[in-house]
Order: C-alpha cells, then sequence, then structure tokens
C-alpha cells in the first residue's frame, strides 16, 4: 500500500499498510459507539467495513483486538461535544491535530487476546 492513506481503508487493506503504521484515533459517539481514524502526514483514513460503511465498534477492547494483530500497539481517544455540530455556531471546528494532541491515550493490550 502506499504511504498516502485513502479517505477510507478496510481492517484488510490496513493489514498491507508499511512502516511506519499511522496514528489511530478512537472516536468516541453518543450511544456507545466508536469510529476509528487513521492519521498519517496531512491524510486521514476513515475504517470501513466490507460493505464500505463505517466500522463502528462497541468499544475500545473491540478496536484494539482488531488493531493489536496488526501492529497497533495504542491510539487516542476522542470525542464530538455537541455544540461542535451546531449549525450557525461562529466556534470553528476543532482541528485533527488538536482532537490527537487532547486526547487520551488508549493501550492495545495484546495480552488480553
Amino acid at each position: 500500500m502506499s504511504s498516502t492513506l485513502p479517505a477510507h481503508i478496510t481492517l484488510d487493506d490496513l493489514a498491507h499498510c508499511s512502516a511506519p503504521l499511522p496514528e489511530v484515533e478512537v472516536h468516541g459517539l453518543d450511544l456507545g459507539w466508536y469510529i476509528v481514524r487513521l492519521h498519517q502526514g496531512n491524510a486521514t483514513s476513515l475504517l470501513i467495513d466490507h460493505n464500505g460503511e463505517t466500522q463502528r465498534f462497541t468499544g475500545t477492547q473491540w478496536i484494539g483486538r482488531a488493531l493489536a494483530p496488526l501492529g497497533f500497539t495504542h491510539g487516542t481517544l476522542t470525542w464530538a461535544e455537541a455544540a461542535d455540530e451546531m449549525i450557525g455556531s461562529d466556534v470553528p471546528s476543532v482541528s485533527a491535530h488538536q482532537r490527537l494532541v487532547y486526547g487520551v491515550r488508549v493501550a492495545f493490550n495484546q495480552a488480553s487476546l
């Protein structure tokens, strides 16, 4: 796989990424769902399933079980504020860089796999 991430990527495609691996963002959504975004350079890729839909997880442990065997050791947990979605808000959106800098580190523990 090339060093530039595509906009969308499956776990199978991710398994073919060469070093250095992209940075993992575990993004928490409402109702206990989590999605995965991968960052490398200025590129961001959304983890999708085989049907082209956003891959959703019900907990960070499931993300670790999916990514640890591919060589990923950790991710950064981020979440959206409800105000980020408000129409007409004059507050600028948080950038990907800001989300990753101020997020919470989540380890993918291979011992529990």
